[in-house]
């Protein structure tokens, strides 16, 4: 089922866009031409939480969809960079915390039919006020900490867009043990 990449234009070539369409050739001989692929850097995003167990979220202004939205912290992991080093300097830079563990929750691709980066999930716990948010030119980011209820709650309402930052709460809550499977669905324990 792999295909074989013949041979691959650049459509942009820029850091934060880089696009490409391939001609391909399927294992039974079919040419697959135009493939549009999207290159990303890796990025990661973090389920944040402070030393007395507050969650640490971001609401920022996302122009592609021209909304205000709440998610986890995260960013673009720099090339070589490994990748709980980039979510810490991430947390930093964007909330001004650092945090005394940084856990592994898994990757997951965001659309891997274009994107061709990887998302990194973490759970960072121990989170305390270091100093003022480093903020790319860019960015217009507002630290917001909630409870671990209210963060629940916001996603059984959908609150959350973004679909890469559920999973890393979905997976963290589940590490947590604040939710768990049983033959009935996903439950969470009363608190």
């Amino acid at each position: 089922m792999f295909w074989k990449t013949i041979s691959s234009d650049y459509i942009s070539n820029h850091i934060y866009f880089t696009a490409r369409r391939d001609k391909c050739q399927r294992d039974d001989g079919t040419i697959v031409d135009p493939y549009f692929v999207v290159e990303l850097p890796t990025s990661a995003t973090a389920l944040a939480l402070t030393t007395d167990n507050r969650v640490i979220m971001v609401k920022q202004y996302r122009h592609p969809i021209g909304e205000v939205i709440i998610e986890t912290p995260g960013g673009f992991i720099d090339p070589g960079e490994d990748f709980a080093i980039g979510m810490n300097r991430e947390l930093l830079e964007e909330t001004g915390y650092s945090f005394q563990s940084i856990e592994s929750l898994g990757r997951v691709a965001a659309n891997p039919g274009v994107l061709n980066n990887y998302t990194e999930l973490f759970l960072a716990r121990g989170g305390v006020k270091q100093q003022d948010q480093m903020l790319d030119h860019n960015e217009e980011i507002e630290v917001v900490e909630i409870s671990i209820n209210d963060l629940k709650e916001m996603l059984l309402r959908g609150d959350i867009k973004q679909s890469l930052h559920v999973n890393c709460i979905f997976y963290a809550l589940l590490k947590m043990g604040q939710i768990t499977f049983n033959n009935q669905g996903i439950t969470s324990p009363t608190t």
